[in-house]
């Protein structure tokens, strides 16, 4: 996978949010994640399908329930990176499209 086609996998609002979560908590059910990020089941599920077409998640069968991590350590300090970076930003951008 090549750099674009990671950020084109992680760059939406509900699938980084996902993989903020694994990478502070390393492994989550899907009621794990839906609880924190108070949105629909079937939207989280529908997420972690592509994260882990992507093969930015994987999954572990306990029991009955299925849990989620991120699949290696590189991608889990992309994330930690990321967040960080957003954290210092000082300035916004002015235009209408920015969501600061």
């Amino acid at each position: 996978m090549n750099g674009v086609t990671l950020l084109q996998c992680i760059c939406e609002e509900t699938r980084f949010s996902i993989l903020d979560l694994l990478q502070k908590n390393n492994e989550m059910s899907v009621n794990d994640i839906v609880s924190k990020l108070r949105k629909e089941q079937p939207l989280i599920s529908h997420h972690l399908k592509a994260l882990k077409q992507c093969n930015i998640v994987k999954t572990r069968e306990n029991g009955k329930m299925t849990m989620y991590s991120i699949s290696n350590k590189d991608i889990a300090k992309i994330i930690s990176d990321i967040v960080k970076a957003g954290q210092k930003m000082v300035m916004c951008c002015e235009e209408p499209a920015c969501k600061c």
